[in-house]
This record gives C-alpha cells, structure tokens and sequence, in this order.
C-alpha cells in the first residue's frame, strides 16, 4: 500500500521491449536504498516490482495489461516520473489509501497558475466519474490530491509550489496523459451496496 506522498522525481533511464511488455531501467537514489529483488515501487502511480537493483538504479518489468491500462506506454529514456515506496506498517498516511492500481488515464487539459499555487484540469474517463467528489482524494501520476471541482467528465486540483516542484505535474503539459486511481473506499462502497440491492436487503 502507498499513501501517495511522493518520495523522488526519478528518471527512466532505458526502455527495452518485449514480446507483450517491456522492461524500464530507473534512476531514483532515494527510492533504491536498501532495494531488493521482488520489492515493490509505485512509478508514476503504478505499482512495480523491482527485478534488478545495481546502484541507484533498479529495473521493473511492465505487462502488457499495466501498459494498455495506464500512461507508462509512453514514456521514453530522459522521462521523469514519481517514485514512492510501499508505507511501513505503523507509518504516518500522509496522504490517502493508494494501492497502485491505475484505473485508467486522463489528459491534462487546462492549466491556471497564479501567484501561490496552480489550478490543473484533467480529463476524467465516464466509467470513473461516479467515484471522483468535490473535496474526495484522487491519485494523479501517483500523487494523492484532493478535487477541487468535480465535473461529469473532468475534475480540477489545486497545486502548491512543492507539489509543482518535486513531482512530474510541474511538468506536464495540456495534452500529456496522467495516471488516474480513484479512492478504493468508493469502490468498495458501491461493490456492496449493489450486492445488498441485488439480494433485495434493506438492513
């Protein structure tokens, strides 16, 4: 589980590509300290397994499915992307409950600076609508963010000088796409509420 706080802008530093996946090579110092084999790092929302670990780099292999489901497919050597590692048990959740399960992808669509932070509007997939509310929590490319205004097919955030600073949204521009997890707590929600509904409950 991850809370995304994210813990370091890292940088791809090799694509290899396989049959039905793909192979990155990353640089992230911070992220790789104490690193081994089978360990797991949220990149830019996903959450990845760590198969190699030399340095400060590590490698992570990408399915086939994780590509078609999420922005990863794009990113190029030279990218930047969010590092985070799993939350400790016993660990402040600075953020939100992150699984690093992409739901699926937006676009930036709008950007709206001003003197002390930045306003950003995101496309928002309709099968995920029903789950993003004004002032719920979001995870965009892996950061734990709270809506601002929640529309039928987008959604904005309010983005201080830090965030901007040390993650990738102070570099994306309209048009680059962003990973989108929605609260697992809604998912759940829903999940079992249908089921009460489909068994004619009312207690």
């Amino acid at each position: 589980m991850f809370t995304g706080i994210v813990e370091e802008l890292g940088e791809i530093t090799a694509v290899e590509t396989l049959d039905d996946a793909c192979r990155f090579r990353l640089r992230g110092p911070l992220v790789t300290e104490g690193a081994q084999h089978g360990d797991s790092i949220a990149v830019n929302g996903v959450c990845l397994t760590v198969v190699d670990h030399e340095g400060d780099e590590f490698t992570a292999d990408v399915m086939a499915e994780t590509l078609d489901r999420s922005s990863l497919g794009v990113l190029t050597t030279g990218s930047r992307v969010n590092l985070e590692r799993p939350t400790a048990v016993g660990a402040r959740l600075g953020g939100h409950i992150v699984q690093g399960h992409v739901d699926g992808t937006g676009e930036i669509l709008e950007r709206e600076p001003s003197e002390h932070w930045e306003i950003v509007k995101i496309s928002l997939p309709a099968d995920l609508a029903r789950y993003v509310v004004e002032k719920g929590s979001i995870t965009v490319d892996g950061i734990s963010l709270t809506v601002v205004d929640a529309g039928p097919d987008f959604f904005t955030v309010s983005l201080i000088p830090t965030t901007l600073a040390l993650t990738t949204l102070g570099l994306k521009q309209p048009g680059d796409p962003v990973n989108l997890e929605v609260d697992v707590i809604a998912k759940y929600v829903e999940r079992l509420l249908g089921a009460r509904a489909a068994q004619g409950g009312t207690e």
